[in-house]
C-alpha cells in the first residue's frame, strides 16, 4: 500500500495510516472471534470506505472475504451463508432488515451504519434501522481492539459466488496456492489495468463482483488516490474524473452504453484528459459502443476478458481491437486456450466451439465450496471452461461468440444472441436491449428481443426488425418484440435472461 494513499468518499477522506490501523484492529477483533487462515466472513455492503478495510483486514488474516450480492433476497442471502461456512457477516444497517431472518442463529453479526452518501445515492429513508438484539456496530468493535501485531498471512481474496443461472449458486473458493501464483495473479491484473504506483482510480462498479473487487485489490496496493462511488451514474463519473484527474478505471459494457446515450452537451462538458487508462470486461461489447468509446476517450480504452473460476484469461488493446473488431484479444504469457468440440476434440482456428483455459500461474487454485466434483466436471486435462463460445484465430486471438446457455437453437440454427443485441443497441432510439430464446410450435424455439426506448422515442416492432434486418440475417431478426421500461439487471449490468424467458415457457409448462 502507498504511504501517500487517500481514500475519497463524497466529501470525506482517510490516509493510508488511517485505513491500515482500521484494518489491523478488525484483524485483531477477527481473531478473537476464533478466526483462522482458510476460514470466511461474508460481507453484505454497497459501496463504502469499510468494505476496503475489510479487504485488508481479512487479507492479512489468510481468510475469505465472502461477498455477497446485495440485491439478494433473503432465501438467496441465506443459502450462501450457511454455504460459506462463514464464521462473521458485516452488511450495512438497511440492507439487514430484509434479510435478517436468515441470518443463522449465534453467527456474529456486525452492522455497519449506512452512510449518508449511500442514503442519498438510493434515496433510503433517512430514519436508521435500530441494532437487533445480539448486533455489534462495526465503528465501535472494530475500534475495541488494538491493531494486530501477528506475522501476515497469505491471502486467499474473496469468495465469490457464480451466479446461479441453473441450479444454486456455486462459491468459488481460492486455495493458498505458491508463491509464484500469489506473485502471477497480482501481475496479470496489474498488466490488465495498465496499473503503476501514484495512479488515481475510481471504484465504479459494486465490490461484491469479481472485476471491482480484483481492480480495488490493485488499487489499494499501487494507487495514491481512490475515489469510491456508490453507485454508477454516467454524468457523475465524468464530474469524478474530472475533479480526482482520474488516471485509471475499470468498466463494463453497459455502463459504456450509457456514457455514451449522455447528450452531446453534457458529454462535452467534462476534461476527461487525466485518464491514462480504461479496461472493461465483465460481459461482451457491442463493436459499435467500443469503437465509440476509442473515438471519444481515445486508444486506451482496452478490454479484458475472464471468469470468475479462471480469473483473467485475455487481454486487447484498443490498437489490437482497431485491427480486429469483436476480439477479445490473445491469452495473457502463461496462459493456454483450447476450442473443443462436444467430443473434446480440439478445434482448429475459426471453427467455433467451448472455451476451455489453462490459467498456470497466472491465478491461486480453485475449488467449489463444498462440492469438488462440480469443479471436476467442468475440466478437461487440466483446461476449464465457463461454458462460452468462441474461436480463436490463426494469430491466436480469442473471439467469443456467446455463452453456451444463452444459444438459441432455431430449426436446428444455433443462433448467438449476442450478435443481435450488439446490432440493436446500436439504434439510437433504443436505450437497452436483451435477446433470448422462446418457445416455437415449429422451429423449437424462436428469437425474442426485450427493448428499452430511448426518451422520447416511439419505435415499435417493425422498426426494431427494420433496423436489425439491415444488419443481420434474416433468420436472426426476432419474431417476438416486447418493450420494458427497464431490463432486469444486477449492479454489473449483467441481464438476468432467466427472468425475461420464464413468462414465455411457463405457459407451456416446460423451460427447454
Amino acid at each position: 500500500m502507498q504511504a501517500n494513499l487517500t481514500i475519497h468518499f463524497g466529501e470525506r477522506r482517510i490516509d493510508s495510516p488511517t485505513l491500515q490501523d482500521r484494518a489491523a484492529r478488525a484483524a485483531s477483533g477477527f481473531a478473537e472471534l476464533g478466526l483462522r487462515p482458510g476460514d470466511a466472513v461474508a460481507v453484505m455492503l454497497r459501496n463504502d470506505i469499510p468494505y476496503l478495510e475489510l479487504i485488508v483486514a481479512l487479507d492479512r488474516l489468510g481468510v475469505h472475504l465472502v461477498a455477497i450480492n446485495w440485491h439478494f433476497q433473503v432465501e438467496e442471502a441465506a443459502f450462501i451463508l450457511r454455504d460459506s461456512g462463514a464464521k462473521a457477516f458485516v452488511v450495512h444497517a438497511d440492507l439487514l432488515p430484509g434479510i435478517a431472518s436468515g441470518v443463522p442463529d449465534g453467527m456474529p453479526l456486525l452492522v455497519v451504519p449506512t452512510p449518508p452518501e449511500i442514503v442519498a445515492a438510493y434515496r433510503l429513508p433517512e430514519s436508521p434501522p435500530g441494532l437487533p438484539d445480539g448486533a455489534r456496530c462495526w465503528n465501535e468493535w472494530r475500534d475495541r481492539f488494538a491493531p494486530s501485531t501477528a506475522d501476515r498471512v497469505p491471502s486467499v481474496g474473496s469468495m465469490l459466488y457464480t451466479s446461479g443461472t441453473t441450479g444454486r449458486p456455486k462459491g468459488v473458493m481460492r486455495l493458498p496456492g505458491t508463491p509464484a501464483q500469489h506473485q502471477g495473479s497480482l501481475r496479470i491484473r496489474s498488466i490488465a489495468s495498465a496499473a503503476r504506483p501514484g495512479m488515481r482510480c475510481a471504484v465504479v462498479g459494486p465490490l461484491y463482483h469479481a472485476g471491482p473487487n480484483a481492480a480495488a485489490r490493485v488499487a489499494l496496493e499501487l494507487a495514491q488516490d481512490i475515489v469510491v462511488l456508490p453507485r454508477f451514474d454516467a454524468e457523475q463519473l465524468l464530474q469524478t474524473i474530472e475533479r480526482h484527474r482520474i488516471t485509471h478505471l475499470s468498466l463494463v459494457p453497459i455502463m459504456l452504453v450509457r456514457l455514451l446515450k449522455l447528450p452531446e452537451a453534457v458529454r462535452g462538458a467534462y476534461d476527461v484528459s487525466s485518464l491514462e487508462n480504461v479496461t472493461h470486461g465483465g460481459s461482451p461489447c457491442a463493436p459499435e459502443v467500443r469503437r465509440a468509446m476509442i473515438a471519444w476517450w481515445g486508444p486506451i480504452v482496452n478490454e479484458t476478458y475472464g471468469s470468475t473460476e479462471a480469473g483473467l484469461i485475455t487481454f486487447v488493446t484498443a490498437a489490437e481491437w482497431l485491427a480486429r473488431p469483436g476480439t477479445a484479444g490473445r491469452p495473457f504469457p502463461g496462459t493456454s486456450i483450447r476450442i473443443l468440440d462436444e467430443a473434446g476434440r480440439e478445434l482448429p482456428p475459426g471453427e467455433v466451439g467451448e472455451i476451455y483455459v489453462d490459467t498456470g500461474d497466472n491465478a491461486l487454485p480453485f475449488t467449489y465450496r463444498h462440492n469438488e466434483a462440480q469443479r471436476r466436471a467442468i475440466e478437461r486435462d487440466g483446461y476449464i471452461t465457463n461454458g462460452d463460445v468462441g474461436y480463436l484465430d490463426a494469430d491466436g486471438y480469442l473471439f467469443i461468440t456467446d455463452r453456451k446457455r444463452d444459444m438459441i437453437i432455431s430449426g436446428g440454427v444455433n443462433i448467438y444472441p449476442a450478435e443481435i443485441e450488439h446490432a440493436l443497441v446500436a439504434d439510437p432510439q433504443v436505450a437497452d436491449c436483451a435477446v433470448f430464446g422462446v418457445p416455437d410450435a415449429e422451429f423449437g424455439e424462436a428469437v425474442a428481443a426485450a427493448v428499452v426506448r430511448a426518451p422520447g422515442s416511439t419505435i415499435d416492432a417493425s422498426h426494431v426488425r427494420g433496423w436489425l434486418r439491415q444488419r443481420v440475417a434474416g433468420y436472426k431478426v426476432p419474431r417476438h418484440v416486447e418493450f420494458h421500461d427497464a431490463l432486469p439487471r444486477d449492479s454489473m449490468g449483467k441481464v438476468f435472461k432467466n427472468r425475461l424467458r420464464a413468462p414465455h415457457w411457463e405457459r407451456i409448462g416446460r423451460k427447454i
